[in-house]
This record gives structure tokens, C-alpha cells and sequence, in this order.
């Protein structure tokens, strides 16, 4: 085999395996996308659709929000207890509970063993997420108060070290609350990215 012959052959062998790593890139690319959506899929489900879609439209808020709540609180178990007593789907605490019972006049036909049933926490849960929206008219104050309580962060919005606007929050002074809105925010992202077409 002579030179040029050998020139020709040698370029096109790399040719090949230049094409080969290209489809190997290509369809390895594709099957990682494909599989880290699957991924997102199981881990990020919805579920109670019925309820969530019903009381987050009677309370005004993003569907997707309520998601990402369930996801973040309970994992979807409407049996979840936190250390601190707060139950079911949304971790309703017992207080929050009569609030929220006082405001919609529920009067004596709910007790708070109803925050273990999905129907009961959920419309509970989505009042509460709808009176804060509405308090605070920023979606970040609003997740941190249904963390932290809504007089703390009314406390933080009041001080100029935490606030510079009295409307957002530039500080926030609690790091399991900053957690929560991050976890809150991303979890609310994964879910638009994955259902926001379907809708």
C-alpha cells in the first residue's frame, strides 16, 4: 500500500470513529435525558389531583405550588407526623388547624385527626396558601410564612435589616425557612417543567 493510499485509509478510519463517538454522544445524551425525566417523574408525582386541582382553584393559587408543598411536607403520605406534631399531606399544625376551622366556620364536624384524611389537609392546607399569597402578595414571604408562621415573617418585613422594600425578604434570618423556600422553589420548577405542557 502506498503512501496516499495509506493517508486515505488512515483518515477515513478516523472518520468512522469520529461518526461512531458522534451517534454514541447523540443516543447517550438522548437516554440520559430520557431517563432523568422518568427520574423526575416517579419522584415528583401528582397525586390527589382531584383535591388539589378543586381547593387550590377556590383559593387562587398555582396547583403546581400545592405539588411542590405535598412533595416538600409529606412526600405525598397523608399519614406524615413531623417532630413537631404537624400532620398529614400539607403538615398542618394543631393551631393553624383551628385557625383555618374558625375561618371557614366549620364548626364541630371536623377535629383534627381530619388533617389524616387527604380531602380534609388538602383544603385546609390550600386556604392557608391562598390567605398568605393574598396577605403578602409576593409568593417568597407568602412559602416562608407558611413555614416560619406569618408573624415572624411580617416581623421580618418590617425590619429594614431583613427588608429593604417592606415587601421582600433580602435576608432571612431563619436557615431552615431559607432551606425551605429553596427546596420549595426547585421542587415548583421541576414540576411546571414536567406538567406545565401536559396542561
Amino acid at each position: 500500500m502506498n503512501k496516499t493510499a495509506r493517508r486515505k485509509n488512515t483518515l477515513f478510519t478516523i472518520a468512522v470513529i469520529l461518526l461512531i463517538a458522534l451517534i454514541l454522544a447523540v443516543t447517550g445524551n438522548i437516554a440520559y435525558k430520557f431517563l432523568k425525566h422518568q427520574y423526575l417523574l416517579n419522584t415528583n408525582p401528582i397525586k390527589y389531583e382531584e383535591y388539589v386541582e378543586k381547593y387550590s382553584s377556590e383559593n387562587g393559587v398555582d396547583k403546581f405550588l400545592i405539588y411542590a408543598i405535598i412533595k416538600t411536607e409529606s412526600n405525598f403520605d397523608p399519614n406524615a407526623v413531623s417532630n413537631v406534631g404537624a400532620r398529614g399531606l400539607m403538615q398542618i399544625m394543631e393551631d393553624t388547624f383551628e385557625w383555618i376551622k374558625f375561618r371557614l366556620d366549620d364548626g364541630d364536624e371536623l377535629n383534627y385527626d381530619s388533617m389524616f384524611e387527604p380531602e380534609q389537609n388538602i383544603r385546609y392546607g390550600c386556604y392557608l396558601v391562598g390567605y398568605l399569597i393574598k396577605h403578602f402578595e409576593l409568593l417568597e414571604p407568602a412559602v416562608c410564612a407558611y413555614h416560619a408562621g406569618i408573624g415572624k415573617v411580617d416581623s421580618w418585613l418590617e425590619d429594614s435589616y431583613y427588608s429593604s422594600d417592606g415587601r421582600n425578604l433580602d435576608v432571612i434570618p431563619i436557615s431552615d425557612t431559607e432551606h425551605y423556600l429553596k427546596k420549595i422553589k426547585n421542587t415548583l420548577n421541576i414540576y411546571n417543567q414536567l406538567y406545565m405542557e401536559e396542561n
